[in-house]
């Protein structure tokens, strides 16, 4: 019996042709492919006759983590290329990886990520000793565009510097062990035939030594299952987890946009695997220029004259029969691209194209990347929120390109509304919000979206399917998890908790108002906190709109941004700091928190003895103190210390002796106007208090006292002013009074001149100095 491992590069044109051409010339009993064992049963549905680029997408969800991963296939892919001639070599196929919801690909969410970039040091060493610049071209000069005799030889010696005598880590240590008692069972089943397997080649060493070494243990050994095949490990019990076959793009193969494995410029190389290094190269040299023109860049026959000649005396330069990719790619720069580059080339470095690049270098990389969109078999299975949600948007008209506008006050639309927002935060593209409201207490009650077909709309459905089998669930499934991920970022939690509403979710599972409670306990940011609950408050007791009214996550929120926002401000030291709206509006929130919300566990008692402890802190800000004045008094009752919180003119008294008033009294009219409004309250007091100001002292003391009576709304000030003027035995009207024709400054700039007048007069001996006083 022959064994034949094969050790490959991922979406390698090179590797697929051996593949290929091995399993044609052995017509093996079994072909085993890296490639994830719970999908051996559903072989079939691999074989239907799909368009390519196609990937097999693994979906995994439980409370701890939620997972996707992606084996994507081309037509170059050699593990594709292993399906396709294995089964027409009437040979068994099966996939002998781990599966990819398994902890080995936690931290990975591309099965053929390369792993040899893990070991850059044998790579760099490589590249140094064949003089290129990266992986990339070291892999085109030693494999690609070479002759293909003797490429197995090359790709064994490749694939064992890169690995080494190096261990591997845990997670492909068990990957590897898993792989081998698939291959000693084909070799037991297969008798005399041979076997073919294709893996990774970083991989291959270590699969040959654990298949020539006795039983050692472990994972390698473990239990085989009825068939004498290796048991497919399942998923927990409380987990949900499922493979489907999804449509992909040469763009999200490409690694230039971010693709985890190591080929990039998919088109390059589709042309590549389909006629060869010649041609592949001329139509790179025509695709760049066709973008260009098209986007009115200017390339004229000399230029690409040009190109052409500097990519074949570069590919002779190193060695290569043929241009390969970077020769033709830096023939075309050198022709194309006349000014200095602030960045390094894209394939020089390897990796995605950053921010600055040439815009002809960034042609050149997405004319190597191509359009290629792949397409299903009408045949393939498909999860079970690709059918609801298409009856979804059947059944509303939403399948189709338009422009819908929804009357969130009619029940019928709002329905609508919900399920546009569904598809939106499961990321399916197609679907977006031109209008609407901001918040639930926003007066606009119309959306207007905009819906369009989109080439990745069954991909993103597919994927979205791990989250649960309806839009209604899935959406919550995925809302609960960014409330999960989202730790103290209460920009992130107030967004998935609005978004929430727009969905029509009031209850979104038993563990996410814990996880709301965390987010909120860490957060340090007191304004932001203050904004969070001021909405949400309003969220929890008014919204009809969206049904959020009464809502148990919200009411979570409202309880622990108000204990929260107490922790914070206690230790909120800036005795100089000048009063701060947001920070008010804080105080001003734990106040309504107080009053309207107690059955959702604000306590009053703690907030009062709170309120008493900063408003007597002379290290706390003025602001704050005056606030916390302000709600201790709004909210004292009988069960309150006694002597908790001075008389309201007393404090007053003390906020003028220490120079602060203006900002202890924009913290008091911010919770509490009250006391200055009352019959027996303290604007006489304000009033002799303000009046007994030096000139100096008050106008230093204006723009804060100007900023306090902001709190007053227009008929407030309008009775403070009347009352004024009764005190003064002045007729008029008060509201005159806030007709002002001139700005601020402008009246305090007078006040000076006339103080200084004043005196003058007064030292001229022309006034007394009581006069001028």
């Amino acid at each position: 019996m022959s064994l034949t491992v094969i050790g490959v590069r991922h979406h390698s044109p090179a590797c697929a042709r051996l593949v290929g051409s091995t399993i044609a010339a052995l017509r093996p009993a079994f072909v085993l492919i890296e490639g994830p064992a719970d999908m051996n049963e559903r072989i079939g549905e691999m074989l239907l006759g799909h368009e390519l680029p196609v990937a097999i997408f693994t979906s995994y969800l439980d409370d701890r983590r939620r997972h996707g991963s992606w084996a994507p296939f081309c037509e170059y892919s050699p593990e594709w290329e292993a399906l396709r001639a294995g089964s027409e070599s009437g040979a068994q196929l099966r996939f002998i990886d781990l599966p990819a919801w398994h902890e080995a690909f936690a931290d990975r969410d591309n099965r053929y990520a390369d792993a040899e970039l893990r070991y850059a040091e044998a790579v760099e060493r490589l590249c140094a000793e064949f003089g290129v610049d990266n992986s990339d071209a070291l892999w085109d000069h030693v494999i690609e565009m070479c002759p293909a005799d003797g490429v197995s030889d090359r790709l064994s010696a490749y694939f064992d510097v890169i690995r080494g005598e190096s261990a591997a880590g845990e997670p492909d240590t068990a990957r590897e062990a898993y792989m081998a008692r698939w291959i000693r069972a084909a070799r037991a089943e297969a008798g005399d035939r041979p076997v073919v397997v294709v893996v990774g080649g970083f991989h291959r060493p270590a699969l040959l030594r654990l298949v020539a070494e006795p039983s050692s243990g472990g994972l390698a050994d473990a239990p085989a299952g009825a068939s004498g095949w290796p048991e497919i490990p399942q998923p927990p019990a409380e987990a949900t987890a499922g493979s489907y076959l999804v449509p992909y793009s040469f763009r999200r193969l490409d690694a230039f946009g971010g693709y985890q494995s190591g080929m990039p410029s998919p088109e390059y190389y589709q042309r590549l695997w389909e006629s060869g290094p010649e041609e592949a190269a001329r139509h790179l040299v025509t695709a760049v220029a066709g973008r260009l023109r098209k986007r009115g860049q200017p390339v004229s026959t000399a230029d690409l004259i040009a190109a052409r000649t500097a990519a074949e005396a570069l590919a002779r330069l190193r060695g290569h029969t043929h241009p390969a990719r970077v020769d033709v790619l830096d023939g075309l720069a050198g022709a194309l691209v006349n000014e200095a580059l602030d960045v390094p080339l894209p394939w020089a470095v390897r990796g995605v194209v950053t921010a600055g690049q040439h815009p002809a270098v960034v042609e050149m990389t997405a004319a190597l990347s191509g359009e290629r969109v792949g397409r299903l078999h009408p045949d393939t299975p498909l999860p079970p929120l690709v059918h609801s949600a298409t009856i979804e948007l059947e059944r509303h008209g939403l399948d189709r390109a338009g422009e819908p506008t929804v009357d969130l006050t009619d029940p019928r639309d709002r329905a609508v509304s919900r399920i546009l927002h569904r598809v939106r935060v499961l990321d399916i593209p197609g679907f977006r919000r031109d209008s609407g409201p901001a918040t639930g207490i926003d007066p606009v009650l119309r959306e207007q979206w905009t819906v369009r077909r989109h080439e990745h709309r069954l991909a993103a459905l597919i994927e979205a399917g791990g989250y649960g089998p309806t839009l209604e669930a899935a959406a919550a499934a995925r809302i609960a998890q960014r409330i999960g991920g989202a730790g103290g970022d209460l920009g992130a939690l107030a967004d998935a908790l609005f978004d929430a509403a727009l969905c029509g979710f009031t209850d979104l599972g038993s563990d996410v108002p814990g996880r709301l409670e965390r987010g909120v306990a860490t957060a340090t940011d007191l304004p932001v906190l203050g904004r969070v609950l001021a909405v949400t408050l309003a969220l929890w007791r008014h919204d009809r709109l969206l049904g959020t009214a009464g809502s148990a996550a919200l009411g979570v929120v409202v309880a622990a941004a108000s204990r929260r926002i107490l922790w914070l401000a206690e230790g909120w030291h800036a005795p100089g700091a000048p009063a701060d709206r947001a920070r008010i509006a804080a105080v001003v929130a734990v106040r309504d928190a107080v009053v309207h919300a107690a059955g959702v566990g604000v306590d009053r008692t703690s907030a009062v003895e709170v309120a008493g402890r900063i408003a007597a802190d002379r290290a706390a800000p003025p602001d704050l103190r005056g606030a916390f004045f302000g709600l201790g008094r709004s909210l004292l009752d009988e069960t309150a210390p006694p002597g908790l919180f001075p008389d309201p003119a007393q404090a007053v008294r003390g906020a003028f002796a220490g120079g602060t008033a203006g900002d202890w009294l924009s913290g008091l009219f911010a919770v509490a106007r009250e006391p200055v409004l009352a019959p027996a309250g303290i604007l006489t007091l304000l009033d002799d208090l303000i009046g007994g100001l030096g000139a100096d002292d008050f106008l230093f003391a204006l723009p804060a006292l100007r900023q306090a009576f902001t709190y007053f709304p227009p008929r407030e000030r309008e009775t403070i002013g009347e009352r004024l003027l009764a005190r003064r035995g002045l007729g008029g009207s008060g509201r005159d009074l806030l007709r002002v024709t001139v700005g601020a400054e402008t009246v305090a700039a007078g006040m000076a001149l006339d103080e200084m007048i004043e005196q003058r007069l007064a030292s001229a001996g022309l006034i007394s100095a009581e006069e001028s006083g």
